[in-house]
């Protein structure tokens, strides 16, 4: 029987939580209506200061993880906070233990912002991993030494696991049963959960949320006039000439305070754009395309399915309220 050990950590997500403990729950109920043993023995694990007031959770007795035997795997949920370094900073205690966990054989799993707290342990630097496209600019600025794959839906890098927002987590729990107990069971587990096994991006489930909070007066003057005149301006160059500082200073600080460049930041800016015109309007494809800064219709849907993952005609097919 494997041990599984589902971390409860502060601030932490339940509708994370509750698809972690569905899923291998329905796993043992198949196993044992088919009159086998059980794979996993589920526990959940928490620090010692939620242990002093806390005992139980979800039917499960609480177990302390500095005192937990070693697990098959440590699964990590989503966070519901924003606020990341207080986040982190709140689970700090955990991270000793999540180390020791894996330097002793264990696999460890994050959910969606999860995977803020992998990062923090440094087990994941050199290593590629996902997290909630909405933040993963954020978590670019805070573990740059990881390789992050902001589109895809499931990592795996050796023992760490990560997966991208919500709905990806029944992808990365999907990846583990059938690992751990094969591709019929993991069909089974698709069919129940109503799972697209196929879905292997989440690209374009984002939107463009640039950081705002900083005191960078340079940087925010040139945010300011790339989401003003994104419209109208050819080049980025147009957009910061009247900024007083070198174009190099700019670059830099601003890749810097946002983790990426003005260039990159126009672009988004105009793909976020088109992506609500395509949605929330019946503008013609022309009027679109015009209407979001680009004046190339080929460039456009280039850069628009490089950044969403699909093409603009299909993106409106997908989310369009008719």
């Amino acid at each position: 029987m494997r041990q599984i050990g589902v971390l409860l950590s502060k601030s932490y997500k339940l509708l994370s939580i509750a698809a972690i403990l569905e899923v291998f729950e329905t796993v043992n109920k198949f196993y044992e209506a088919d009159g086998l043993p059980l794979p996993f023995h589920i526990n959940i694990l928490t620090s010692e200061e939620t242990l002093a007031t806390q005992k139980e959770a979800f039917g499960y007795t609480l177990q302390s993880i500095k005192e937990a035997e070693t697990m098959e795997i440590i699964l990590i949920p989503a966070f519901t906070s924003d606020n990341m370094a207080e986040t982190l900073q709140a689970n700090y205690a955990c991270i000793p233990h999540l180390i020791r966990q894996y330097n002793a054989g264990a696999c460890v799993g994050t959910f969606c912002t999860g995977a803020f707290l992998l990062g923090a342990s440094g087990l994941l630097n050199g290593k590629i991993a996902t997290t909630h496209v909405d933040a993963s600019n954020g978590f670019a600025q805070a573990f740059p030494s990881v390789k992050l794959k902001a589109d895809k839906t499931v990592t795996q890098d050796g023992r760490l696991y990560t997966s991208g927002g919500a709905t990806s987590s029944f992808h990365l729990l999907l990846h583990l049963v059938h690992e751990y107990c094969g591709k019929e069971m993991a069909i089974k587990i698709a069919k129940v959960f109503a799972i697209d096994m196929d879905r292997d991006k989440q690209s374009y489930f984002s939107t463009f949320q640039p950081s705002k909070d900083h005191n960078d007066d340079l940087v925010a003057s040139a945010q300011a006039k790339i989401e003003s005149n994104y419209q109208d301006a050819a080049t980025i160059e147009e957009l910061i000439k009247d900024i007083p500082s070198s174009r190099r200073n700019i670059v830099r600080r601003f890749k810097q305070i946002t983790g990426i460049t003005p260039i990159e930041y126009l672009q988004q800016t105009r793909i976020e754009a088109a992506k609500k015109l395509l949605v929330k309007t019946g503008q013609q494809m022309s009027e679109i395309i015009f209407n979001s800064g680009y004046s190339d219709p080929k460039a456009f849907r280039k850069v628009f399915k490089k950044s969403v993952g699909m093409t603009p005609s299909q993106y409106r097919e997908k989310f369009q309220v008719r």
